[in-house]
């Protein structure tokens, strides 16, 4: 039975990160157990490959339990399952979120997670290319670059949308979020710089960092009222790694409540349903959300991405590191307001210089495009329960999509802002046709019905073990010592934009929480 201080359960996006902060120190034994594998295939670090990755063995690929405000559909969920995890088969995009999101959680209760407080763990981990200032930072792992494709078809979007009188707005990551513009990605050269690439890989070489890849954890192993280990499944075998100090759970949003689950800690009438003894009642997979979009596709004549893979393209990117193939596909989009009266954005739109649909599944076999809005504060909630007691079955998952009137108005606003743009002249003059159907008519049926029917997850879920649910502003489990849970499903609500950086920089101040640093020393690191 293996012994080590800190015992991190998943590699992804924030367990990267935990491992590579917690082995700075050569006294201190970390091990890290993570499911898949190293991220040694080529379409992980080919920016514009990452959907080859979809319903491979480097995805979990859930779904989700059918879905009422859906119609009874059910979303697929990819979430990635090799070093980086999700980060290693995201589109790259770089947002952190809204002030208004971090000052948010503070007023709620998370004390230490206001805007100005999570700011400095953001710039710590960041290496932007276009230097420091009062909101970026240089010199961290994580270089943040502007990307090196900019595609025609996703440089139309943005004149369509100036044309149709919204603003540009240069960086998202600023003083202000709303406008339309480019997305800086996490990229280093022009390939995907994941929290693999950033962090775990230049960590692996000290002796105190062990990572057991291809290994399920099954339980966390709880004596009393204190986390000692975790029961992991490697080879066949199923063996106890013993945390001196703390376990750590990192797994996401999905899979980290279900792994608390099946250690007793959870909805106490849910856990006896499955003879599973309670160890605390808390209400763990409760509090779901997600971003919830609809993507326009359209035929056009313009050279889409689907001839990206030409061995011309691949000598490009291996020699200069631009070109097509590091493109990451949504490479422009912008924040917009579904209405007059709100101070922060609550729609995002992602553009793509392909054809997107069938929830990312969908052949591309003729030039096209596609471009929509995503819900990004969602009042729906759902919840992440257990399917069984085994360790290897999937959770059940209920995201509840647009079951309530706020979302479904917003989404309908965001799909009318679309129309409104792929009208302007700059759309309408590469536009050859619809690729697929279209909304029927701008009316609001008709709007509602076709995003109920077309729309899919934007891959962002969060806040399953919620601080002041499940877990403290430490991110301590209530009433179990030395168990923490550091990844999205702690959020108390869905920041508005991409979940990685928040994601990463939520690691980040895990790391000062569990050594006992400040956030004025992140600051200068």
């Amino acid at each position: 039975m293996a012994t080590y201080d800190y015992v991190i359960v998943g590699a992804g996006s924030a367990g990267s990160v935990l491992a590579a902060r917690l082995s700075e120190d050569p006294g201190v034994r970390v091990a890290v157990i993570e499911a898949g594998g190293p991220d040694t295939a080529p379409e992980i670090h080919i920016p514009a490959a990452f959907p080859q990755l979809f319903k491979t063995d480097l995805d979990w690929d859930f779904d989700s339990d059918p879905e009422p405000g859906l119609g009874g559909r059910r979303a697929v969920l990819s979430r990635g399952r090799m070093f980086g995890g999700c980060s290693s088969m995201n589109a790259m995009i770089y947002i952190r979120g809204n002030r208004a999101d971090y000052d948010g959680w503070a007023a709620a209760g998370a004390t230490g997670w206001s805007y100005a407080e999570v700011l400095p763990y953001f710039r710590r981990s960041e290496d932007n290319q276009r230097g420091a200032d009062a909101y970026h930072g240089v010199g961290g792992p994580l270089t943040v670059s502007d990307g090196r494709s900019e595609h025609p078809l996703c440089s139309a979007f943005l004149r369509a949308a100036e044309q149709a009188g919204y603003k540009t707005n240069d960086d998202f990551n600023g003083a202000t979020q709303s406008g339309v513009g480019r997305y800086q990605l996490t990229q280093r050269d022009g390939m995907r710089c994941s929290t693999a690439v950033a962090f775990l890989h230049p960590a692996l070489g000290r002796p105190n960092l062990t990572v057991l890849s291809s290994a399920r954890a099954h339980r966390v192993v709880i004596e009393g009222s204190r986390a000692t280990g975790v029961a992991v499944e490697r080879n066949g075998t199923v063996e106890v790694v013993r945390a001196e100090r703390e376990v750590i759970l990192c797994a996401g949003a999905y899979e980290s409540p279900k792994l608390l689950m099946l250690s007793g800690i959870g909805p106490a009438a849910d856990l006896a349903a499955f003879g599973i003894d309670v160890v605390r009642d808390l209400p763990v997979g409760q509090g779901l959300q997600d971003h919830y979009m609809a993507l326009l596709n359209f035929r056009t004549d313009v050279e889409s991405l689907i001839n990206a893979a030409s061995p011309e393209n691949a000598a490009l990117l291996r020699s200069q590191g631009r070109g097509p193939l590091s493109s990451n596909i949504a490479e422009t989009g912008g924040f917009f307001h579904s209405s007059d009266d709100l101070e922060a954005p609550d729609l995002q739109f992602h553009a793509a210089s392909v054809l997107f649909h069938q929830d990312g599944l969908g052949a591309a076999t003729e030039h096209g495009f596609a471009f929509g809005p995503g819900v990004l504060t969602p009042t729906s909630r759902g919840a992440v329960t257990l399917r069984s007691a085994r360790p290897d079955a999937a959770p059940r998952i209920l995201h509840n999509y647009l079951t309530t009137p706020e979302d479904r108005d917003r989404i309908v606003a965001g799909m009318r802002i679309a129309l409104e743009i792929a009208a302007q002249r700059a759309m309408a003059s590469i536009i050859t046709g619809p690729f697929g159907d279209a909304p029927a008519s701008d009316s609001y049926p008709d709007i509602l019905a076709w995003t109920q029917s077309h729309g899919q997850t934007l891959y962002h879920p969060t806040s399953s073990c919620a601080i002041g649910a499940v877990v403290d502003p430490e991110l301590r489990v209530f009433d179990v010592a030395d168990l923490r849970v550091v990844d999205a499903s702690v959020f108390p609500t869905v920041p508005r934009g991409n979940t990685n950086a928040p994601t990463i920089m939520t690691a980040e101040k895990a790391a000062d929480l569990i050594l006992g640093r400040t956030a004025s020393a992140a600051s200068t690191r």
